[in-house]
């Protein structure tokens, strides 16, 4: 791809409301010096195109040092976040230490030499220079790592104007070490971080369907995450053989948590019934039913409704193709919205509405605009 022109990147600009005078070549020579990177082919012209500023845009001609430093350090640190708190542990920085201190300083040395991702707006990044121009945008929530348009100008269509990205058009990601969650496998380091709900059989039931179908789209479902939904499924009377074995599965045997697991869903007549990988988007069908899962589990507590609204960003709404039925829901995402905006609590108690609104309409919902919202009907029955 070629480097944008001046011109290009204005007409990319007019959906933007507000937009100073670009940066002078001496500006972003200051700023390149200042932090330690150089801004990518395409970012540079689009910064000396117009400076867009407001909330969540980082003000690179008079934004406080401080801050812009922490926005540049944010991917590293929500990574190794991960490390501590989450169990991620990228394959090539080789086997994973028992300490816990020790897991985090092999991280961290290793990512003291990863390419510095860029701020461009919120928690979306850019790769800096030498990588581009044309490469994806991401956006970036801990190790929640995806392409959030196919170039600064899809990510620009699909974030400002509500108008579908390039779905035609996929470059190649080449960048050390956060190539990985984009051309990789990046589910298979991302865990839904929930509480159980599940209070009768059938809702066990439809818990144990739910942990499959995430192992179905490639999402990490850990050996403990199994052995409890075999606990809650033993607790609330579920009519199979195998679940009071997965519960009661010792610590020294926990690698047979899986076979076991699997076990359960054959006796449960699963494995013919789970959605198969055969619509236009992966595993489409599949996605949908763990998108009003993690509906759910907002309205009943089992996910934090910060957390949850990041899990159906990245699980859901992303690999759908951005429907436009979730963007009211995922406008109070942390990644979106301003934190001066609403409170925690406020927060909170607008994602759960807008959950038991989206769960008491058809299912999927259907595309609508926010201000004509669909018909509400009655609430979808749990899969068995």
């Amino acid at each position: 791809m070629t480097v944008p022109s001046i011109e290009t990147a204005r007409i990319w600009q007019r959906p933007l409301r507000n937009v100073e005078p670009g940066l002078t070549d001496r500006e972003l020579d200051a700023v390149e010096a200042r932090f330690g990177f150089r801004f990518a082919p395409d970012h540079r012209v689009f910064l000396a195109a117009g400076l867009p500023t407001g909330p969540h845009w980082p003000d690179w001609r008079h934004g406080d040092p401080e801050e812009l430093r922490e926005q540049l350090a944010w991917p590293v640190e929500g990574t190794l976040f991960d490390v501590r708190s989450n169990g991620f542990w990228y394959p090539r920085w080789g086997p994973r230490p028992e300490d816990a201190s020790e897991r985090e300083r092999v991280a961290r040395a290793a990512l003291a030499s990863v390419p510095q991702l860029v701020p461009l707006h919120g928690h979306r990044y850019l790769p800096p220079a030498p990588f581009g121009p044309g490469h994806p945008v991401l956006s970036v929530y801990q190790t929640d790592i995806i392409e959030y348009g196919h170039d600064l100008a899809d990510w620009l269509r699909v974030e400002f104007t509500n108008m579908p990205g390039n779905r035609k058009t996929r470059p190649v990601f080449t960048v050390p070490f956060w190539s990985y969650f984009v051309v990789g496998d990046p589910e298979s380091t991302v865990t839904t971080p929930h509480d159980p709900t599940a209070t009768t059989a059938a809702e066990a039931v439809e818990y144990l369907r739910m942990l499959a179908l995430e192992r179905l789209v490639g999402r990490q479902v850990y050996d403990d995450q199994l052995i409890t939904a075999g606990l809650v499924a033993d607790a609330l009377g579920v009519d199979a053989p195998s679940p009071p074995r997965l519960a009661r599965l010792p610590e020294r045997e926990h690698d047979q948590a899986v076979p076991l697991f699997e076990q359960v869903l054959a006796e449960l007549r699963f494995s013919d019934s789970l959605p198969a990988d055969d619509t236009d988007l992966p595993y489409e069908r599949a996605r949908w039913e763990l998108v009003r899962w993690w509906l759910r589990l907002i309205v009943d507590g089992g996910l934090r409704a910060s957390t949850g609204i990041s899990v159906i960003t990245h699980g859901g709404w992303a690999p759908l193709a951005y429907p436009e039925s979730l963007r009211p829901l995922i406008d109070l995402g942390p990644e979106r919205l301003s934190p001066d905006t609403l409170s925690r609590t406020d927060l909170a108690r607008a994602a759960v509405t807008e959950a038991r609104r989206l769960l008491a309409g058809p299912w999927p919902p259907p595309p609508y605009s926010p201000s004509e919202p669909a018909e509400p009907s009655e609430p979808a029955a749990p899969c068995s």
